[in-house]
């Protein structure tokens, strides 16, 4: 029996983590208003190591549409201007020799719908990736020996609604977000 909680257990993780990346890849979707997730993924070469622009910079948000990022060095400006322009987030930096600031557009409709579909092609990997850990877990359920069919199907049909529960989640973070995205 301890087997089979450490098989359950381990699906529930999988599809537990499946959310949480899911959750990390809709902040990096922009919705109109500035946010430092927008950024925190951009890697600064900083003295020849890439570091997150966290470690290199205070980056906060001012007002909706601005993203600060200033410097604890101040040699550092060209090097994360440069990160920033290279990581393809479609912000121009402009700086004032103190701190960085970017301009966030406001969204045309034609790139909320791009976005929307960002956002769903990421709740559908999210999806995959729950069906992925049922499989997994039916696939070690199938090599326990020495367990009653009626104890397998029990633990198959739970398996089936943690599944269930975690694709319901995931259609309603995207239905939250897309929501999210349209709002003008």
């Amino acid at each position: 029996m301890e087997e089979l909680d450490l098989i359950l257990e381990s699906v529930k993780q999988d599809m537990d983590g499946a959310i949480k990346h899911l959750d990390h890849a809709f902040q990096r979707i922009r919705a109109g208003r500035a946010s430092t997730s927008m950024v925190q993924d951009v890697m600064v070469e900083y003295y020849g190591a890439p570091t997150p622009i966290n470690q290199v910079a205070n980056v906060s948000v001012p007002d909706a549409m601005t993203i600060s990022i200033q410097p604890w060095d101040r040699t550092a400006i060209g090097a994360i201007e440069k990160a920033i322009i290279n990581s393809n987030l479609g912000f121009a930096p402009s700086n004032n020799g103190e701190n960085i600031i970017l301009n966030v557009p406001p969204l045309t409709e034609e790139r909320r719908r791009e976005l929307a579909k960002q956002a769903k092609v990421e709740a559908e990997n999210t999806k995959i990736t729950v069906r992925n850990a049922r499989q997994d877990g039916l696939k070690e359920l199938k090599k326990l020996e020495g367990v009653s069919e009626d104890v397998v199907k029990g633990v198959e049909d739970e398996i089936q609604g943690f599944t269930d529960k975690y694709v319901k989640l995931c259609d309603e973070h995207l239905k939250t977000k897309e929501a999210e995205i349209m709002k003008v």
